[in-house]
C-alpha cells in the first residue's frame, strides 16, 4: 500500500480543509480580538482560507492561486494590525479546530508547526 503523496491526500482532500476552517471561524465569530479584523460576512474569508490551506498542503493551484495569484500572506494582511494578541488568538482557534480533526499525531504536529510559524510571521504591529 502506498503512502499518500501529500498532506492534502492524507487528510482526504478539500473537505478536510473546509471543515477545519468552519471550526476555526466558529471560534473567530465570538472572539473580541479577532472578529473586528474581519468583514461582517465571513463567507469570503472562509473560502479563501480553506482554498489557501488546501493549496499549501498539496491540493494544487486551483484551490487558491488560479483565482487570486500568489498568496503573499504578509502583503495581504498588511492593511490589518496583527499584533501578538491577534496572532495568539488566531493560533488558539486554529489549534482548537485542528485538535478535534482526529489526525494521526505526526500529521497534526506537522500542521500545528506550520500554524505556529504562520501566526508569528503575520505579526506586523
Amino acid at each position: 500500500m502506498n503512502e499518500p503523496a501529500t498532506v492534502y491526500e492524507a487528510v482526504g482532500g478539500r473537505p478536510f480543509f473546509d471543515a477545519l476552517v468552519e471550526r476555526f471561524y466558529a471560534g473567530v465569530e465570538s472572539d473580541t480580538t479577532l472578529r473586528p479584523l474581519y468583514p461582517p460576512d465571513l463567507a469570503g474569508p472562509r473560502e479563501r482560507l480553506a482554498g489557501f490551506l488546501a493549496q499549501y498542503w498539496g491540493g494544487g493551484d486551483s484551490h487558491y492561486s488560479e483565482a487570486r495569484g500568489h498568496p503573499r500572506l504578509r502583503m495581504r494582511h498588511a492593511p490589518f494590525v496583527v499584533d501578538i494578541a491577534a496572532a495568539e488568538a488566531w493560533l488558539h482557534h486554529m489549534d482548537a479546530a485542528l485538535r478535534v480533526a482526529g489526525l494521526p499525531v505526526a500529521l497534526e504536529d506537522q500542521m500545528r508547526t506550520y500554524f505556529v510559524n504562520a501566526a508569528a510571521h503575520m505579526v506586523n504591529g
